[in-house]
């Protein structure tokens, strides 16, 4: 495991979330989704929507986390996670509201240069600490199903599909979902 630590995004942080972003996207995802969707994606927009995330998150229990790396030399921003309120981005097409004891991630991508260094490991555990915190009694987190990484490591912190599932429509192609639920009173694996 690699010495690193989690804390808060801060403003200044939003341009390596949207690389991170680019970069993991354009690795993992290159098999799911047309070449021309992946490049068409551009840094500096997306930075934009993180820096104002981070600057007007919608309630003190929303929050975006990154994943610092610590080497002899510097530290480097590795990963990041996004999570709150399970809102209707959380739910399946057609589902009613999830109750409000249920939190939502919205993203977690660790660049996959660092993958396996603990990175994933400390962000879901700072998000599932938080969210006891806040009073949350259930996630939910949606995994394409093509990405088997994904579900196992969220499998591997005791989540497991719920038997929702929807298809994003990505340039008139549907990519599938499934999600993933965890209770967060029970014990969960370190």
């Amino acid at each position: 495991m690699a010495l690193g630590f989690v804390r808060p995004a801060r403003p200044e942080d939003a341009a390596e979330i949207a690389r991170i972003q680019l970069s993991t996207w354009r690795t993992a995802y290159r098999r799911m989704f047309p070449p021309h969707v992946l490049a068409g994606l551009d840094e500096a927009t997306l930075a934009g929507a993180w820096r104002q995330t981070i600057q007007q998150l919608p309630s003190p229990r929303h929050r975006v986390l990154i994943a610092v790396e610590q080497g002899e030399s510097a530290t480097e921003v590795v990963g990041f996670a996004a999570a709150g309120p399970a809102d209707d981005e959380a739910l399946a097409p057609e589902e009613p509201s999830l109750p409000d004891d249920f939190a939502a991630i919205t993203d977690m991508l660790v660049e996959p240069r660092w993958g396996r260094r603990g990175h994933g490991s400390r962000l879901l555990s700072a998000t599932v600490d938080l969210w006891r915190e806040d009073g949350f009694t259930h996630a939910v987190a949606w995994a394409y199903e093509q990405d088997a990484a994904t579900q196992k490591f969220l499998a591997s912190a005791g989540w497991s599909p719920d038997g929702a599932g929807r298809a994003l429509d990505v340039d008139d192609m549907l990519v599938p979902q499934l999600r993933l639920h965890v209770d967060l009173s029970a014990e969960l694996p370190s």
